[in-house]
């Protein structure tokens, strides 16, 4: 972790402005191409949820902006962040949290990532660790093909971390799409850092076949 300072003033003046507001957070919505992602997960014996926890991960750390996190006046800079996500739980109908360390390897996150999904099953939080903001939150909702999504979050202080989730899988001619969003803190990016992150997240997609051995 690093210490960021804006030395250009108009991109000192861009962070103080959004981060004055009392609803400095944007989100988008897009329909990604995931058609060689499911057959491969499928032949590699991968859950497709742990796939797309994945590969949405490392599409996120490789942009530099979404490991930003505003920490009273300061602005830090994360190596990695690690995704926290949704999973189902045995014991109720209603989720768990489970945070997965990151790893740039796969084979080394879907182990640990195996693991920790089975551990949160029937021991469920609802907690992240206090003092943390090396998170990336995740969500899938794979009932509904989804347009848009609010996710709850804390307002004050202001809360920096990404929110990312995925909806239904469609089919769109011969290919298959899934809709996903994207919402984060406008003080730290804007809509062309948020757009490399779809870009690299169907980059990932279209080469899951050397990723996934």
């Amino acid at each position: 972790m690093k210490k960021i300072s804006f030395t250009n003033p108009h991109r000192k003046k861009h962070f103080e402005f959004f981060n004055g507001m009392n609803h400095p957070h944007f989100s988008i919505t897009a329909n990604v191409e995931v058609t060689d992602i499911l057959p491969h997960c499928k032949r590699s014996g991968i859950p497709v949820h742990s796939g797309l926890v994945y590969l949405i991960s490392r599409a996120a750390n490789q942009v530099t902006e979404f490991r930003h996190r505003i920490r009273g006046e300061e602005v830090v800079e994360h190596k990695y962040v690690h995704p926290s996500f949704t999973v189902p739980t045995t014991g109720t109908d209603v989720f768990s949290f489970c945070t997965v360390t990151y790893h740039p390897e796969a084979g080394i996150f879907l182990k640990e990532a195996a693991a920790r999904i089975d551990e949160m099953k029937t021991n469920p939080v609802m907690e992240d660790e206090p003092g943390r903001d090396d998170y990336l939150f995740l969500s899938a909702i794979p009932w509904i093909r989804f347009t848009a999504i609010q996710h709850a979050m804390h307002y004050h202080p202001h809360d920096s971390v990404p929110r990312i989730s995925w909806g239904k899988i469609f089919d769109e001619g011969d290919k298959k799409m899934m809709p996903l969003s994207v919402q984060v803190h406008h003080a730290l990016m804007d809509a062309r850092h948020v757009g490399v992150f779809y870009e690299n997240f169907e980059k990932l997609g279209a080469k899951v076949g050397e990723i996934f051995r």
